[in-house]
């Protein structure tokens, strides 16, 4: 009699939530593939990008249109990744994503700040701050979206982005003076002061980057006391002394 009745639970359940586990497993690979080219591109970019460090400011624009073509690698990938994870529920995924994107939108940040992606009808200028939006147009995505489940730049991708350029600035301002440019030190004293300060109006609920931006008051530091040498050695530029 015991071996007649049936189990209370169908077995059907689980083979049926084995398909979805296999259906998550097959987007996932498919993504991870996408990222890996993001991320190859990415490294691509910042080596490029650290040549700044040793490269004199006249030859500079050499290292500027180098790094621009490689962040158009970076965003072309970019948009593979955004055209196969907009099929899916994006915060169902974005975890495998985030960091890579952050990473994009740093060497966009820092290109820029260097003085690449010129304005259109503008001059490419040197210690700007490219805002959200505009970062959001060179990578072709859009940005803090609300209205629907897409991928998207976010205003924490963004800010983390933003973290990454001013520790790599401190680095900068420190090798600048390596190279004899002892204006630079002085332009990103004040670039990261005013970001700090812009930081210190957020209220901020992520966890990582509320760490993060503690920091940032410690780059602060750094620049000041390469500024403070050059001062104690009259190194410092007359218009900016």
């Amino acid at each position: 009699m015991a071996a007649e009745r049936s189990g209370v639970v169908d077995p059907a359940l689980f083979e049926q939530l084995q398909e979805r586990v296999d259906q998550d497993g097959a987007v996932r690979e498919e993504l991870r593939d996408i990222i890996q080219t993001l991320e190859k591109h990415g490294r691509s970019a910042q080596s490029i990008l650290s040549r700044a460090h040793s490269t004199p400011l006249a030859q500079l624009p050499t290292v500027i249109t180098a790094a621009e073509g490689a962040v158009r690698d970076e965003v072309a990938a970019v948009q593979k990744l955004s055209e196969a994870a907009s099929k899916h529920p994006y915060y169902k995924f974005n975890g495998m994503w985030s960091r890579q994107v952050q990473d994009t939108a740093f060497t966009i940040l820092y290109c820029g700040y260097l003085g690449g992606f010129a304005p259109e009808g503008g001059n490419a200028k040197s210690g700007r701050l490219l805002p959200i939006e505009e970062v959001g147009a060179i990578m072709n995505v859009p940005v803090n979206l609300k209205e629907k489940d897409a991928f998207h730049l976010t205003i924490e991708e963004y800010l983390q982005a933003l973290i990454s350029l001013i520790d790599e600035l401190a680095r900068l301002a420190r090798n600048s003076v390596t190279l004899g440019d002892y204006n630079r030190p002085m332009q990103i004293a004040q670039f990261i002061k005013d970001i700090h300060a812009g930081f210190q109006i957020l209220n901020l609920k992520n966890d990582s980057l509320r760490r993060r931006s503690d920091g940032i008051k410690y780059r602060v530091k750094e620049v000041e006391d390469v500024v403070y040498d050059l001062s104690l050695r009259n190194l410092v530029p007359t218009e900016t002394a």
